[in-house]
């Protein structure tokens, strides 16, 4: 049975629609990487698998139990990292923690135990005493997690854990979820840092205006965004000469040049070709130099084009991948 299930979800606000139909289906263990251009559903969809919104009709569920129907059972089962967090002010740390342990039924020895451990797991001890509204941002998104964890659920729902954070706080932050995903945490993570996603998690889903596009693991998602190979040459001189000696290749479907994008030589940037091949081309990358050393032409660059999670990400949203 999946940890995390959707079926046909749909949220309305008056005319517009947040979610359409949503069907989304993540298992237990599973880091799933929430992909989507501002207003695309994410906070949506994990405010309501969160409790804190009901949809409009479908149905969402957390290890067989109904969202809106169940909730009770739910909450314990889950952790929700919200985009920023609040605390009463004059609060610190272990007073913050403490507070949250209390409303989880976690008392005596019990909470002052389970308190130590998420402030050990967060790398916040030496930060017990601070005021919580005196800490980073990076800090406090940690502080935020330490919460969630107090009662060990088995759900962590994160909306741009990272967002804001500077670099040192995004790797701190990274590993920190490098270590709720090994202990086992069924985890959701909005974000808009791809790169990271695409280390982090195991599939991802792409929605844009409240349609999934997507649901799968990376890989396939970068497979499906490839459409063919394209390599960008430039040569030491007669470039629009090169450009068309090439473009009579096997399986070339377009050939462009782009001024200025090419190697700098004597202070002054080189045009750049920009050569695509059918998808279902017979592909070898050593015509391409034979091509131009044959013809006389001096090759200053080869290189070609990696697709990784951002470029599938831009293509499916914009369509490019049927």
């Amino acid at each position: 049975m999946p940890m995390i299930e959707t079926i046909n979800l749909t949220k309305k606000y008056a005319d517009l629609v947040a979610l359409d139909n949503l069907n989304l289906t993540i298992n237990a263990g599973d880091c799933f990487g929430f992909i989507g251009p501002n207003g695309a559903g994410k906070t949506t969809t994990i405010k309501i698998l969160a409790t804190l919104l009901k949809p409009s009709s479908g149905q969402a569920m957390i290890d067989g139990l109904t969202v809106g129907y169940q909730n009770r059972q739910i909450r314990p089962l889950i952790g929700y990292v919200p985009d920023f967090m609040g605390a009463y002010q004059d609060m610190v740390v272990t007073e913050y923690l403490e507070f949250f342990a209390a409303c989880y039924n976690i008392h005596g020895k019990a909470r002052k135990k389970v308190v130590q451990d998420v402030l050990d797991l967060t790398d916040l001890n030496y930060k017990a005493s601070a005021e919580v509204n005196s800490l980073s941002r990076g800090m406090q998104q940690r502080l935020s997690i330490a919460r969630v964890l107090l009662h060990d659920p088995k759900v962590l729902l994160m909306d741009e854990p990272a967002s804001g954070l500077d670099p040192r706080a995004r790797i701190e932050m990274r590993e920190l979820l490098k270590e709720l995903k090994r202990m086992g945490k069924t985890i959701i993570i909005s974000s808009h840092i791809l790169p990271e996603l695409a280390e982090l998690c195991n599939v991802v889903g792409i929605i844009e205006r409240g349609q999934l596009l997507y649901n799968g693991t990376v890989a396939e998602a970068i497979r499906r965004a490839r459409v063919g190979h394209v390599v960008h040459v430039a040569v030491s001189a007669r470039t629009a000469e090169a450009a068309e000696a090439l473009s009579k290749m096997p399986g070339v479907s377009k050939v462009t040049i782009a001024e200025g994008e090419g190697p700098t030589i004597a202070g002054q940037a080189t045009p750049l070709i920009h050569l695509a091949f059918e998808p279902t081309s017979r592909f070898d990358a050593t015509d391409i130099p034979n091509v131009l050393i044959n013809q006389g032409f001096r090759m200053t660059q080869f290189s070609e084009e990696t697709v990784n999670l951002e470029t599938a990400f831009m293509r499916l949203t914009k369509g490019v991948v049927q």
